[in-house]
């Protein structure tokens, strides 16, 4: 009986000083998870006539080792064989744990000091909105953010979305995900 009871309080000694992480969570005031895109999110050209402004995005709960954070916006179902990288951007200070509406557009500078925002599949860098095909069932545009255990990543503006993604699931500590949809 005193074992079992030793064994008993041994387990709660050891659980109370167990620190629960806080979960790594990613939001958008102007997003909302599986429902439509707004028009602001949507591409300006191929036929659409959004405003394709980059939604403001905030986190919490990185790992504590975090170095920099990495966001990607991807279309797996876009009709490509190979999905549509729509928004990448990295280098982005451990610090920072927000990123400001249109923060995609290069020209206006809203991005974090020293991230990078590389090639997207419209052959730019910066944000680049939904612009499904007409008619096409709706598709996922999955937002994701990575918190990264090194702080700079070796890769420049012209890196394209498959060599940016090597480096993110080869340093991800953690990642945390919102997805949209949208069709037209």
């Amino acid at each position: 009986m005193i074992k079992k009871i030793f064994l008993v309080s041994l387990f709660f000694i050891t659980i109370s000083g167990i620190s629960f992480a806080e979960e790594f969570l990613l939001s958008s005031p102007a997003l909302e998870p599986g429902k439509n895109l707004g028009i602001e999110q949507v591409y300006f050209g191929f036929g659409c006539t959004g405003k394709n402004i980059s939604p403001a995005l905030n986190w919490k709960g990185a790992p504590a080792d975090t170095k920099s954070f990495a966001i990607t916006v991807y279309d797996p179902d876009a009709p490509t064989g190979s999905g549509w990288w729509h928004w990448i951007i990295f280098n982005i200070p451990a610090a920072v744990n927000d990123i400001k509406e249109n923060a995609g557009n290069p020209s206006l500078k809203l991005a974090p000091k020293h991230s990078i925002q590389s090639i997207t599949d419209y052959g730019k860098p910066g944000y680049g909105g939904a612009c499904p095909p007409e008619g096409d069932k709706p598709h996922r545009y999955i937002f994701t953010l990575y918190a990264l255990d090194m702080e700079k990543l070796p890769l420049d503006a012209n890196a394209s979305g498959a060599m940016v993604g090597f480096y993110l699931n080869q340093h991800a500590l953690a990642k945390a995900t919102l997805t949209a949809l949208y069709s037209r």
